[in-house]
């Protein structure tokens, strides 16, 4: 079972990555360091894990529970994850050798605005997610801890 605490977590190591590495990739020198790889390969899998879980459990509990206005912010999130699922695997097969795990900049003022476009993706999805998609749930199932 995931705890609505567990997202919140999730949240916040994301969106404090995300503050860091907004410092970091803005200093073309240290984009390449291995210390803001690996940060930045944490807040990747930190991504994938969250929207995982989310699109695991959550969508099936507003669809089930036979409220149009749930099944529609189900639909919306839905829609909204494969949007930023295609978004994200596009800007990491540009910008990233995943095996590797090394960033590839060949042209930093593209990156950076690349990065900084994806980063307030991600922020505002998680916002939108804290105030539409748990509070829903919540709705949905009575439950006040436990999402799926």
């Amino acid at each position: 079972m995931v705890k609505y605490q567990e997202l919140h977590q999730q949240n916040h190591k994301i969106t404090e990555l995300t503050n860091i590495l907004q410092h970091l990739l803005g200093d073309r020198s240290l984009c390449d360091s291995e210390i803001t790889c690996g940060l930045f390969f944490d807040y990747v899998e930190a991504v994938k894990e969250h929207l995982a879980v989310t699109d695991s459990g959550m969508y099936s509990k507003l669809l089930g529970a036979g409220d149009q206005k749930l099944s529609n912010i189900a639909n919306r999130f839905m829609g909204g994850s494969r949007e930023i699922n295609r978004i994200f695997s596009a800007y990491l097969k540009r910008w990233c050798k995943l095996k590797k795990k090394q960033l590839v900049i060949d042209e930093y003022d593209e990156f950076f605005k690349d990065t900084q476009e994806m980063f307030d993706m991600v922020l505002d999805r998680i916002q939108n997610e804290t105030e539409f998609l748990y509070p829903a749930v919540r709705k949905a199932t009575g439950e006040s801890l436990e999402v799926a």
